[in-house]
């Protein structure tokens, strides 16, 4: 075995922690908080890789003000392989591209969604962390991605359906595919204080009804700064570095770098799964 085939190895075989960024309906900010989230673990000194799981309505390379060439309706034609469609974004962070206006891509079965994630493992890059920015709802592809990674983050904002959609989501991903753990990042909220009330609303509702474990994992406020990063098609982190929503981000990163890593696999089809396995 020569050298470079000994490093491929030894990357591959590098556990990667893989987060879902999820939400029960779309406009709470979902992929903003991936974006800059991913853009704070980079700069962390950490690998970070991103896919855009909206399949069909592409978002994060918009975000970037990227461009890419192809995309992962390219990898299901069979036309590309998943590594040869891998974009290089701001600070090092790698992306997948999803499609945008593809009806095929949003509605994929599961054993397509499954084939994407089994498409992972071809990827040798040195990676930390894998973020996954699904869709908003309740489909095929959110179900998968979610149950294909280690953590699932709901992102909720102080409107009351948000809060009724977040809720069904996590009844979902409880009840039918026995998911028992959830993060829950408040959006857009004017106070610390307003964002654990939010989150108590779900705590109620789940401590009720539902056998998980919920994880308060804080806020990110309401910022005019996010909001000119947004119009820029830049992460606020890097605009504006010292914005109450840039440092918000930061204090998340940091929070995400101290959850542990698991031990084992989670029974499910996992992203990077033959990492956690050789790790």
């Amino acid at each position: 075995m020569d050298q470079a085939e000994g490093l491929r190895r030894m990357q591959r075989s590098r556990p990667v922690r893989v987060i879902a960024v999820t939400s029960g309906k779309g406009g709470v900010g979902k992929t903003n908080i991936s974006v800059n989230l991913a853009m704070a673990l980079s700069a962390a000194n950490l690998k970070v890789m991103i896919l855009d799981a909206d399949l069909g309505l592409a978002n994060i390379d918009i975000m970037l003000g990227l461009s890419p060439q192809y995309n992962l309706s390219h990898v299901m034609s069979g036309e590309k392989r998943l590594s040869e469609i891998i974009v290089d974004g701001p600070a090092d962070l790698k992306i997948i591209p999803a499609s945008s206006g593809v009806a095929a891509m949003s509605s994929l079965s599961e054993a397509e969604n499954a084939a994407i994630i089994r498409a992972f493992s071809e990827i040798s890059y040195e990676l930390d962390v894998f973020l996954v920015d699904t869709a908003a709802g309740i489909d095929n592809s959110v179900v998968s991605f979610c149950k294909a990674s280690q953590e699932v983050i709901v992102v909720v904002c102080d409107e009351p359906a948000s809060i009724t959609d977040a809720y069904a989501l996590i009844k979902l991903l409880n009840r039918e595919h026995d998911i028992y753990r959830f993060h829950v990042l408040a959006n857009m909220v004017h106070s610390v204080k307003e964002g654990r009330e939010l989150f108590l609303k779900i705590l109620r509702a789940t401590d009720k009804f539902l056998d998980v474990s919920l994880d308060f994992m804080g806020t990110v406020p309401y910022d005019m700064y996010l909001r000119k990063a947004v119009q820029k098609q830049s992460p606020v982190v890097q605009v504006f570095p010292q914005s109450p929503s840039a440092l918000a981000f930061r204090n998340l990163a940091q929070k995400t770098i101290r959850w542990p890593m698991p031990k084992m696999a989670g029974g499910y089809l996992e992203f990077f799964l033959e990492r956690l396995v050789a790790g």
